[in-house]
C-alpha cells in the first residue's frame, strides 16, 4: 500500500522530508523529485566544500535526480550547522550561492523549481523570498510515521557502527574459523580423521549446498551461531562464493545456485557470467527485495563485527555493496574505508570504491516508486 503524505505550505512539506528521506538529514543537501504534485523519494548529497566547483556539483546533482522516470520538477532543502549571517540588506542563507547554481541548474534542465529550503540552528527559511525571515524549529510539524520506515531521528550516519561483539565471542568465532579450515584441509586431503571437532564437521555438511546455507543465514539474520558464522566467513574470504553470496541476497536462491554455477564454470572453463548475472553486480536488472537486503546486511555486519581482522574485508564488502544496493552509499563509504585499513588492494572493494566516488548508484534507484533515498557523497 502506497502512503500518501500532504504537505499544504513550506512548514509542512519540511516535517516529511524525514519520512521520504528514511532519517534526518544533518549537514546536507537533499533533493526531492516532483512529478506532478508528488515527490516518491530524495536524494541526499554532502554540502559542497568549497564554491571552486559549485557549477560541477549542480551538474551532478540535477543529472542525478533527471534520471528519475517521470521527473519534471525538484524541491531542495539544505541542512546546515552554519547560521545565517546579518547585513544591513537582510539575512543571508548559508550556502546561498550553491542553491543558486543548483537551482539554476535545474531551470535550464527543464525542471519546475518547487521549493528551496534551508534548516540552520537558528531557525528555518526559504531561498525563493527576497528578504527571508527565519521560522521556528520547533514550530515544524512532527515526522509523520510512514509504515516501513522506521525511526527517522538519526542522521544519514546513523547505524554505520557495527553492532557490539566482545572478545570472547571474537575468540570463540576466531576459533571456529580454524576448526573449519582444518576440517576443509582434510577433506581435501583424503578424508577426515574423525578427531575434529564435531560443530566444524557439521558445518562442512551445510557447505555443501552453498546457496541453501547463504539463505539459511536470513532466517535468523542477528542470531546465527558460533559456528555458522564461521563457516559464512570462510566463504566470504573467496571471490567465487562471496560473489555468490551477494548475487543470491539480491535475487533468489534460484539466483545463488546460477551465480553458484557460473563462477565454477567460469574458474575452471573460463566461461564468462552471462549479462543478467554480471548486470546484478552493477545495480541493473530487476529490482532487488529491500527486506531481503537488509537482512543479508543485518548478517555481514554480524559477521564482521565477530570476524578475525583479516577475515574482516569479505564481510564488510558485502556491507559496502548491500549498502549500495540499499541506495546507502554514505555507509557503503564507511565500510569500505575499513576494508582499506586492512587491506588497501582488496579487489571488490577498490572496485566498489570507484564507483561510489564517481556517485554511481544503481541504476534501480531511478525508478520511480522504487528506493525511497538516494544517498551519496558530494562529486
Amino acid at each position: 500500500m502506497t502512503t500518501v503524505l500532504h504537505a499544504s505550505d513550506s512548514a509542512d512539506f519540511l516535517g516529511i522530508v524525514p519520512a521520504l528521506a528514511g532519517f534526518t538529514p544533518r549537514r546536507s543537501i537533499v533533493l526531492l523529485p516532483f512529478h506532478g504534485s508528488r515527490s516518491h523519494g530524495a536524494m541526499r548529497l554532502d554540502l559542497p566544500a568549497d564554491e571552486t566547483n559549485l557549477a560541477q556539483y549542480a551538474d551532478a546533482a540535477i543529472g542525478l535526480i533527471a534520471r528519475l522516470d517521470g521527473t519534471d520538477a525538484v524541491a531542495l532543502v539544505v541542512y546546515t550547522d552554519e547560521r545565517p549571517e546579518a547585513t544591513p540588506d537582510g539575512l543571508v542563507l548559508p550556502f546561498a550561492v550553491a542553491v543558486d547554481e543548483v537551482l539554476g541548474c535545474a531551470e535550464d534542465t527543464g525542471l519546475r523549481v518547487v521549493d528551496a529550503l534551508c534548516v540552520t540552528p537558528d531557525g528555518w527559511s526559504s531561498y525563493l523570498v527576497d528578504d527571508p525571515q527565519l521560522g521556528a524549529l520547533d514550530s515544524l510539524p512532527p515526522t509523520p510515521e510512514v509504515p516501513g520506515v522506521g525511526d527517522v531521528a538519526g542522521d544519514q550516519l546513523t547505524g554505520l557502527a557495527l553492532p557490539r561483539a566482545d572478545l570472547a565471542c571474537k575468540e570463540r568465532v576466531g576459533s571456529a574459523l580454524r576448526d573449519i579450515a582444518e576440517v576443509i584441509d582434510h577433506d581435501a586431503g583424503g578424508g577426515v580423521t574423525g578427531r575434529e571437532n564435531p560443530q566444524a564437521l557439521a558445518a562442512l555438511v551445510s557447505l555443501d549446498d552453498i546457496p541453501a546455507f547463504f539463505e539459511a543465514l536470513l532466517e535468523h539474520p542477528d542470531t546465527n551461531p558460533t559456528y555458522a558464522i564461521a563457516a559464512l566467513l570462510w566463504c566470504l574470504e573467496r571471490p567465487v562464493f562471496r560473489d555468490v553470496a551477494i548475487a543470491q541476497w539480491a535475487t533468489d536462491l534460484h539466483g545463488g545456485a546460477r551465480t553458484l554455477e557460473a563462477q565454477l564454470a567460469f574458474a575452471h572453463y573460463g566461461r564468462a557470467l552471462t549479462d543478467d548475472l554480471g548486470a546484478v553486480f552493477l545495480g541493473m536488472g530487476p529490482v532487488p527485495d529491500r527486506d531481503r537486503l537488509r537482512l543479508a546486511l543485518t548478517v555481514v555486519r554480524h559477521a564482521a563485527a565477530a570476524a578475525p581482522r583479516s577475515a574482516r574485508p569479505g564481510p564488510l564488502t558485502a556491507a559496502a555493496w548491500l549498502s549500495w544496493a540499499l541506495g546507502r552509499s554514505s555507509h557503503a563509504a564507511h565500510y569500505l574505508d575499513l576494508v582499506r585499513e586492512i587491506d588497501p588492494e582488496y579487489g571488490l572493494a577498490a572496485l566498489l570504491q570507484t564507483m561510489v566516488d564517481a556517485a554511481v548508484l544503481p541504476e534501480w534507484a531511478f525508478r520511480r516508486g522504487n528506493a525511497p533515498l538516494v544517498d551519496g557523497a558530494a562529486t
